[in-house]
């Protein structure tokens, strides 16, 4: 059997956080969480995700300020990003354009089930 894909969420909304992680568990997914950017930054420097689903208002370090740290590493440039906010893409920070995100997904504007579909898209 092929290894499972591995996904880091990190999201400060304890239940959108756990939706998630149960959603993309029953698809086959190995989760871990982090529920701000600090834990997300070293949630994802020793679990090595696949994938990050990345919120951008976060407590103590924003979702880009977080993403920002992962690549400028030698192993950050590997996971894909998902960025899943309520931020419009017009108003989100500038510094996305310059770090490798591959979907931006307004929560408010996507079902759980279609993120997973996303997610599965990126990953296959």
């Amino acid at each position: 059997m092929s290894q499972k894909h591995k996904i880091a969420v990190i999201e400060d909304d304890t239940p959108i956080c756990n939706l998630y992680k149960m959603k993309l568990e029953l698809s086959g997914y190995e989760v871990k969480t982090a529920i701000d950017g600090q834990q997300g930054y070293e949630l994802v420097e020793s679990f090595e995700p696949d994938l990050i689903l990345l919120d951008l208002k976060m407590p103590v370090m924003t979702g880009d300020e977080m993403l920002e740290k992962i690549r400028s590493t030698e192993w950050g440039s590997k996971p894909r990003v998902v960025i899943l906010t309520n931020i419009s893409k017009a108003e989100a920070p500038h510094n996305l354009r310059f770090l490798n995100v591959d979907r931006y997904v307004v929560k408010a504007h996507h079902t759980p089930s279609q993120v997973i579909d996303v997610v599965k898209e990126i990953l296959n």
